[in-house]
């Protein structure tokens, strides 16, 4: 299964690595969509832009993220789409990773969950 849900993400909240790979911006709430009630990000969340993942070598991926080469990890972005690109990214270098397609935009809707601002 390469997607989570928010319920999983939830319960597992610490227990897994989360990787935010939003804009520097969207991730320390500076500046994010318009759309969405809270800025932040998800309590630790590491934080590598995608565009930044995508230029990497794999052993630079593994240095930015400080995660090791087959751990598991969850990626998200504002709505999915830029997560979905970083999860098959890192799948293919040997990592589990996941997809929370809620991501950020689903994520700041419920304000019984935690963020964290930078």
């Amino acid at each position: 299964m390469t997607e989570i849900a928010i319920e999983e993400l939830t319960e597992r909240l610490g227990g897994v690595a989360i990787v935010d790979v939003r804009s520097a911006e969207e991730y320390d709430g500076t500046r994010g969509s318009h759309c969405d009630p809270r800025q932040g990000h998800i309590p630790g969340a590491r934080h590598v832009d995608v565009y930044r993942l995508m230029q990497l070598e794999p052993a630079q991926i593994e240095a930015a993220l400080g995660i090791e080469a087959g751990s598991e990890i969850v990626a998200y972005c504002h709505s999915g789409s830029r997560s979905a690109i970083a999860t098959q990214m890192l799948r293919a270098l040997g990592y589990d990773a996941r997809n929370y397609v809620g991501s950020w935009h689903e994520w700041s809707r419920h304000d019984d969950l935690p963020i964290e601002t930078t």
